[in-house]
């Protein structure tokens, strides 16, 4: 029988458990790398906003250490997405989500959540995507164009869309799974992040309102 038509909340529960392997390694895996992998950018980024160590350890060339962390970061993520699509197939899959309209769907979410992606990092550039705000490359104005005219976090949420749409069209109840683990993930990460950006722009702002009334300041004294 299908999952819609069980005839209790529990036989229903039963029945995805018979299709979700959590004592899997491999499901174990991705779901540890999906953790690490925000856990690790934010651990690294507020130690640079700190200390600076890795502008330091590049011989204080700030751009040339935020390039080196994105390098890390694309990398740390492309692993993650192979541990998840391998995580998959060890996983049983569901008969229920094998018709053409839920392939048709998760083709239209990989193209939702690539377009999202894409134009999120073309419009933020590599260091508004990688966290450049945390070793003082600072956007001049906030960016309010497609996607983020749209939606808030547009990146986060394509990705998570992709990950959605590749556990449908695998058929794969325990890809469905770590989908909802991955966006309460970024959910928690978004909670640290925002208001640390915030915080880092705001004394940016501070400092340059500081900045133009010292300059009034001095010429008003400069003239008298």
């Amino acid at each position: 029988r299908g999952l819609f038509i069980m005839s209790s909340p529990s036989e229903g529960i039963e029945y995805l458990s018979n299709h979700v392997d959590i004592h899997a390694t491999s499901f174990q895996i991705a779901i540890a790398s999906i953790i690490f992998n925000p856990l690790f950018w934010n651990i690294v980024a507020r130690t640079e906003y700190r200390n600076h160590f890795l502008t330091k350890l590049f011989f204080g060339q700030k751009y040339v250490a935020c390039y080196f962390l994105a390098a890390t970061i694309f990398c740390l993520g492309l692993l993650r997405d192979k541990l998840f699509a391998d995580a998959l197939l060890d996983q049983p899959v569901l008969p229920l989500l094998d018709t053409r309209a839920v392939h048709f769907f998760a083709y239209v979410l990989y193209a939702f959540g690539s377009i999202l992606v894409v134009t999120s990092m073309w419009k933020l550039g590599v260091t508004g995507t990688y966290l450049g705000d945390y070793f003082g490359i600072l956007m001049e104005e906030r960016v309010t164009g497609f996607p983020f005219n749209f939606m808030n976090d547009p990146m986060y949420n394509g990705s998570a869309i992709l990950f959605l749409a590749h556990s449908l069209e695998s058929k794969s109840p325990a890809g469905l799974v770590i989908t909802i683990v991955v966006y309460i993930v970024y959910r928690v990460a978004l909670m640290f992040e925002g208001p640390f950006t915030s915080h880092i722009y705001a004394l940016r702002d501070a400092k340059r309102q500081s900045n133009r009334t010292k300059n009034i300041t001095a010429a008003k004294n400069k003239s008298s």
